[in-house]
């Protein structure tokens, strides 16, 4: 079981005391003396040492009795950065509660997903947590209402409903509890010169918000990247935005994200509003929001030769995926081609066996087609050599079974193995999946031209072993380090558009 940041009490108390927002999700402080918890950068004038708890999780702060501060409101903080960095148990089981697994499956569904039974799965999280799967669960959807209270004209009916509880007697205690406010008391306190974004003339379902990250954020490889790579009719660049289609548990969206200095703006037009939590959650991993990227780039910066680059451009973060399937069939299509080649692949499958889709606000057209849709495809009919058309078969019949899983639950070495079975499978394919599609922030890619490239440049190895061999000192974040790397070439995946 891992120890959590929250055990070392002197070094909460320092974060306190500096207001320090690096460390806001790591951990959350409890006052004894007023029983509210704080965010550590909360504004306040921290109280006395002794008077101060430490907890891993909201849950466990809401599970003892303690209520949300309203100035530093620390249900918005971004997430804990741990649940992307680990591979283990509980970090699988946040990257599914995040996903809103308990909501949809509940306890036995997300200990189901993980192989584990369900008394194992409570115990973890709580030795490690101080709450279990439906107290975190709970404390996600209090979150969310919050959100959908402040920032939607909804019902408050309607917004129990999408924040995912039961009834409206439960949401009602539940904020009540949460936020020593009722759901009406807190629409009241929003700014009246800050009308629900979702007024400004949107579309029924259309939402507004602002995602959190820790600074700094570098946004020009992270939206270059997407940006460059994007698929037509799935994805584009618009008005100074990345826009996609997204499929989602009870219906599909569409998300459009704009770089800001200190926060990305998110608005999200979805078929049903049950998918609010799903979709934030997504967008956060598709745009790596949850890193630490003082902690990555101190690693990084201990080697002279990365430390220029890290310098000039600091807190670069991995482009992930919103749809680990799609990724990897997107990987197969680039294998041995350019970007504008994959690019052409990928809109032939998406307009011959995608789901079509309206976007009123721009040019989306359909969803990506599922493995399921692909794994009934005449092989015959893809324009692309037999072996790589093997390669595509192969993987997508193995989604579409359920054999091969890339979801948030995926245990990442395993995973890695089982792409290598797969016919016309190397490590490059394998890693780039790891890197994007799992989340491994430990992923490299030393056989990558454009690494190598830029290796040599720097002084460092160029050969794949020599290599491997010198990123031992970036780990855990050599998938870091190779957006360091890429970096240094001026392929459009590394400008952000205008």
């Amino acid at each position: 079981m891992q120890t959590g940041m929250h055990t070392d009490t002197e070094r909460c108390v320092r974060a306190v005391r500096s207001k320090d927002a690096r460390f806001d999700g790591w951990f959350f402080t409890a006052v004894l003396t007023t029983r509210i918890y704080c965010r550590p950068s909360c504004p306040v004038v921290p109280p006395k040492p002794e008077n101060m708890t430490f907890h891993p999780s909201a849950a466990a702060c809401q599970q003892a009795g303690f209520r949300a501060c309203k100035r530093c409101r620390p249900d918005t903080s971004p997430g804990s950065p741990e649940w992307n960095l680990r591979a283990d148990l509980t970090a699988r089981a946040m990257r599914l509660i995040a996903d809103g697994v308990v909501d949809r499956e509940g306890v036995p569904g997300l200990a189901a997903r993980l192989g584990y039974s369900t008394r194992q799965v409570e115990r973890q999280l709580l030795a490690e947590l101080g709450a279990g799967p439906l107290a975190l669960a709970r404390a996600q959807r209090a979150q969310t209402a919050r959100l959908l209270i402040e920032t939607t004209p909804l019902p408050m009916a309607d917004v129990a409903f999408a924040a995912g509880f039961s009834s409206v007697r439960t949401f009602n205690d539940t904020v009540r509890e949460v936020f020593a406010l009722s759901p009406s008391e807190l629409r009241t306190r929003v700014p009246k010169s800050r009308p629900a974004p979702a007024t400004r003339g949107a579309a029924p379902g259309t939402l507004s918000l602002r995602l959190p990250f820790r600074t700094p954020l570098h946004p020009d490889n992270l939206f270059g990247h997407l940006a460059a790579t994007a698929v037509p009719g799935v994805e584009e660049w618009r008005g100074g935005a990345y826009r996609r289609t997204l499929r989602l548990p009870y219906g599909h969206g569409i998300v459009a994200l704009t770089p800001h200095p200190d926060h990305i703006a998110c608005r999200l037009t979805l078929g049903d509003l049950r998918d609010l939590t799903v979709a934030i959650s997504r967008c956060r991993r598709l745009l790596d929001l949850d890193a630490d990227p003082t902690a990555v780039d101190d690693q990084l910066r201990a080697d002279p030769l990365l430390a220029p680059l890290v310098d000039k451009a600091p807190g670069r973060r991995v482009p992930r995926t919103v749809d680990e399937a799609e990724f990897a069939v997107r990987a197969v299509l680039g294998q041995q081609v350019s970007t504008a080649a994959a690019r052409t692949h990928a809109a032939r499958l998406v307009t011959a066996h995608g789901v079509p889709v309206d976007d009123p606000g721009g040019g989306l057209t359909h969803l990506f087609p599922s493995p399921e849709a692909l794994a009934e495809v005449d092989p015959q009919t893809l324009a692309m050599p037999r072996t790589r058309r093997t390669t595509l078969t192969s993987l997508v019949s193995r989604l579409a079974d359920g054999s091969l899983g890339l979801g948030v639950e995926a245990d990442w070495a395993e995973t890695r193995a089982r792409l290598l079975a797969l016919p016309g499978f190397g490590p490059w394919t394998a890693d780039v999946i790891a890197m994007r599609a799992l989340g491994d922030p430990d992923a490299f890619l030393p056989t990558d031209l454009g690494v190598r490239r830029a290796a040599g440049e720097l002084g460092l190895p160029s050969t794949p072993a020599a290599l491997t061999a010198r990123a031992a000192a970036w780990r855990p974040w050599r998938a870091y380090a190779v957006q360091y790397l890429w970096a240094t070439d001026s392929h459009p995946i590394n400008v952000l558009p205008v």
